[in-house]
């Protein structure tokens, strides 16, 4: 059997974990051996729970969630938090397995030496006592076919990198994470006003390219009647952006619901009509974890109540009476260049 470190390519301290669930490999498929840590705030833990309710996984994998804030300096020290019981803070939980205080606290128990930051999600194995994966995309990828289907669950067969699509998925992904999912965040975390518009430009040109490819698709999905990764990727991002990185990261040349008619049908369908979705959504943890976190961005920590609702109700499910939209103001040219 081959090495733990080589598997999760794991040599040094700054270095995360890339293991993999997997017949054959040191981190068999065997239910109740992992443990995933979470934060319900972030986009990128979001989309390994969407994986888990989807499929069904809430019997082969448990979960310990920590809480949306404090988060700690600029280092990400001490970073998140577990509550001292599951009654502190509504939906986080204390540490299942170890009882941390802290979620550094987990880390250092795979490397004592740790240098990295202490992010979620975090695949924890029980046999072998280390961490499986950090990487939220990486588990994204191998996570949905890493243990037989359950046949209770609805979706237990989805395939979320089917063949005839992966070419698109692999293509879109590049510049969705990178014009998107990233640039949210640098736009607002920009020192100054010429890297924030250097950034928000492209935060609404990759909007604009997305609104025409499920409108040409034909939804309900990105890439039409099948759900694939690009949905738990998108969604994991357009359910924050309205509710925190319009007013938050000044991503305000537009909202979702007002100027992306068919990414907003698209939203509103995956959230009450598709299970796992909704149930995967907190509100609270999203909103509070970057308006108490960010004190430089927010420096006296008031939380925003809107928008309201949340996620707004009514579902066309025929794509094609929708009209298409999206901004014009210097992003219809960057839409040729992702």
């Amino acid at each position: 059997m081959a090495d733990i470190r080589e598997v999760t390519k794991h040599f040094h301290p700054s270095d995360g974990w890339h293991g993999e669930i997997a017949a054959g490999s040191p981190f068999a498929p065997e239910k109740g051996r992992y443990h995933l840590y979470l934060g319900l705030f972030c986009p990128f833990a979001h989309r390994a729970n969407l994986v888990i309710h989807l499929k069904g996984l809430q019997g082969y994998i448990d979960v310990s969630v920590v809480k949306p804030y404090p988060k700690g300096n600029d280092k990400g020290w001490p970073g998140w938090k577990f509550p001292q019981d599951d009654e502190e803070y509504p939906q986080a939980t204390v540490d299942k397995l170890f009882k941390s205080e802290y979620l550094h606290d987990v880390y250092f128990k795979a490397d004592k030496d740790y240098e990295g930051r202490y992010s979620v999600p975090l695949l924890w194995d029980r046999k072998t006592g280390t961490i499986v994966s950090n990487e939220s995309a990486e588990i994204l990828r191998w996570l949905p076919n890493a243990f037989e289907p359950d046949s209770s669950s609805r979706l237990a067969n989805l395939d979320l990198y089917p063949k005839q699509h992966r070419d698109a998925i692999d293509e879109i992904s590049i510049w969705m994470q990178r014009d998107l999912s990233s640039r949210v965040y640098r736009a607002g975390f920009a020192a100054d006003q010429e890297q924030y518009e250097t950034n928000v430009f492209p935060v609404f040109a990759s909007l604009n390219k997305l609104e025409k490819i499920v409108y040409k698709n034909g939804g309900p999905f990105v890439l039409g009647r099948n759900m694939t990764e690009l949905d738990i990727r998108l969604y994991a991002t357009l359910i924050r952006f309205d509710t925190v990185y319009v007013q938050h990261f000044k991503c305000n040349l537009g909202t979702i619901r007002h100027n992306y008619a068919v990414l907003n049908n698209w939203l509103k369908n995956l959230y009450h009509n598709v299970a796992g979705f909704k149930e995967t959504t907190n509100f609270k943890h999203i909103k509070e974890n970057y308006t108490k976190s960010h004190l430089d961005i927010n420096p006296k920590a008031i939380t925003p109540l809107g928008p309201v609702p949340d996620v707004e109700e009514g579902v066309e499910l025929d794509f094609g009476n929708l009209r298409p939209g999206g901004i014009r103001l210097k992003v219809t040219g960057l839409e040729a260049t992702l």
